[in-house]
């Protein structure tokens, strides 16, 4: 697979941004730029629209690391999609917690947020802003589009993949809006361009859009694993909609796991293998090339010079560094530059390891020098055991690319082999369809690599959904997965204790309201399409 991806990402000139991003879903030209036609008229600018597509999730900006932010009103390190994303899933769990005091941060892990978080807010901005760039490509590649600007064949032909490939990204960006909020604003390429007030989607009628527009793009996505490297196939389609499938019953009040097995099977199909290295070569700086690659379905790439940004991987490689583990900055996490003195985990995530920080189990990837296991102060970074799962460094100890050892090379995996085989297993601890001696097979082989034997294997009889929901975590722990999974599994809000939740430090229960995300004020005051959700 090719690093294409990686060389067009800061490429894009077609620049757009959100005027008054809140209540203007739709993208207007800045001054002095390029118009749309205009930009046009190179072949090349259609790619280059993908590209920025693409990095949306990467990059806050036009310009590495800062300076010409997508948005206003926050650091642009903050407004980053992947960290903004992390920080929704991760903060609110019993995986993480940050030590800074920046705005309303705490209120995440402590689930006291209101309707004006801004961490909140500046999400759902971040979302509303990728769709409206999706829409953006989709308007201007119509039929009409096409066919005014001369579009030769075979460039047409390339332009109904990269189609498919931005409702992909649409539809993604949809679901995290589905999961997170519920019932955002809703806008396609069918909508006027202006200044017009949204209508709002209910959750059940935005899950059947998600579904049908995956459903719809399935035959002209690239078959699995033949597109460029960073780009989505029909693989990760169909891991999305099982995705979809699986939290269905939540979404829409409907179980749909049958959908999701038939789905999940079709990615475990595809040639994505677990690879024969150590569980820790799938976080490092060349993850792209050290074998770890062959189990990702849809990775975000990083680039420590192609893709500088203060989000993204470089602030999941730099925030959870400090205490001791910043005397080692450079040659052990390459980052030269030192830690942030921010991101540590919780007791209950240590413990789900036999052994806990001493476990034999390898994805156990836990600092306990100079830290406590208890959290006596969230704003004091050595309470709480230290995570070194991602580290800027090559198999052989290498530093990444940057020199100045600020901007990371180490790819986000979103969509893994890992995760299907944890989701089929699921299913079938669900009673829900599959079989229970290949579900065994697949959480044996996901063990083995962990414990470099068959030491950690287990028998069906451990195959309980208890069991899943606490292996989800061991090996998927901070790759933005823990939310959704407490909520599906009835952990997140009214069940469910770890320390601080509740903004108490043995933790407590919170209102069962907070399973959604609150529509942010700022766009309520605006759009009177919108009313809150329920708690809020």
């Amino acid at each position: 697979m090719k690093r294409t991806i990686k060389t067009v990402l800061v490429l894009f000139t077609l620049v757009f941004f959100m005027n008054s991003c809140e209540d203007r879903l739709n993208l207007e030209p800045e001054d002095e730029r390029l118009t749309a036609e205009a930009a046009f008229e190179d072949p090349e600018a259609y790619r280059e629209f993908l590209a920025k597509i693409y990095a949306g999730i990467s990059l806050s900006g036009q310009q590495g690391p800062a300076g010409q932010p997508d948005l206003a009103g926050l650091d642009e390190g903050f407004s980053n999609y992947l960290r903004l994303y992390w920080k929704m899933q991760q903060l609110t769990s019993d995986e993480a917690l940050i030590a800074w005091n920046d705005g309303t941060i705490q209120d995440l892990h402590k689930q006291v947020w209101t309707s004006g978080n801004e961490f909140i807010r500046t999400m759902y901005t971040r979302l509303m802003y990728q769709v409206a760039l999706t829409n953006e490509f989709l308007r201007q590649t119509t039929d009409a589009k096409l066919d005014g600007r001369g579009v030769d064949a075979d460039l047409r032909a390339e332009i109904q993949v990269f189609r498919a490939e931005t409702r992909f990204m649409r539809a993604l960006s949809y679901w995290h809006l589905l999961d997170l909020f519920g019932n955002p604003p809703f806008v396609t390429e069918n909508d006027p361009i202006g200044a017009f007030l949204p209508p709002q989607i209910q959750r059940a009628d935005l899950f059947a859009f998600v579904e049908s527009e995956l459903l719809d793009i399935l035959n002209t996505m690239v078959d699995p694993r033949q597109n460029d490297y960073g780009r989505a196939d029909r693989a990760a389609a169909w891991m999305l909609l099982a995705k979809l499938y699986l939290n269905a019953e939540v979404y829409t009040g409907s179980a749909r796991y049958s959908d999701a097995l038939t789905y999940v099977n079709n990615v475990i199909s595809s040639g994505y293998i677990i690879p024969d290295t150590p569980y820790f070569y799938s976080f490092l700086a060349d993850n792209d090339s050290n074998g770890a690659q062959n189990e990702v379905i849809f990775t975000i790439p990083f680039d420590g010079l192609r893709t500088q940004v203060f989000g993204g991987m470089t602030f999941l490689t730099h925030a959870p560094v400090g205490g001791t583990m910043n005397d080692v900055a450079g040659p052990f996490f390459g980052i030269a530059s030192g830690g942030w003195f921010g991101v540590r985990t919780l007791p209950n995530f240590v413990e789900r390891f036999p052994g806990e920080a001493n476990s034999a189990d390898g994805r156990a990837l836990i600092w306990t020098d100079g830290q406590n296991k208890d959290v006596m102060d969230v704003s004091t970074f050595t309470d709480g055991y230290g995570i070194f799962k991602y580290r800027n460094v090559d198999v052989d100890g290498n530093p990444g690319s940057d020199p100045s050892g600020d901007h990371v090379d180490i790819d986000f995996p979103m969509f893994r082999l890992a995760d299907a085989y944890l989701m089929y297993a699921e299913i079938v601890a669900r009673g829900a369809g599959g079989d229970m001696g290949t579900a065994v097979g697949y959480i044996n082989e996901l063990r083995e690599r962990a414990y470099g034997n068959t030491s950690g294997n287990i028998n069906a009889s451990d195959l309980t959904l208890d069991f899943i929901l606490d292996e989800r975590s061991r090996e998927l722990y901070w790759e933005a997965h823990r939310r959704t999974d407490l909520i599906r599994f009835n952990q997140f809000s009214d069940s469910g204790i770890w320390q601080w939740k509740g903004n108490v430090q043995q933790g407590t229960t919170t209102e069962a309201f907070r399973d959604l995300m609150p529509i942010p004020e700022t766009d309520l005051s605006v759009n009177t399409n919108l009313e809150q959700n329920t708690g809020y």
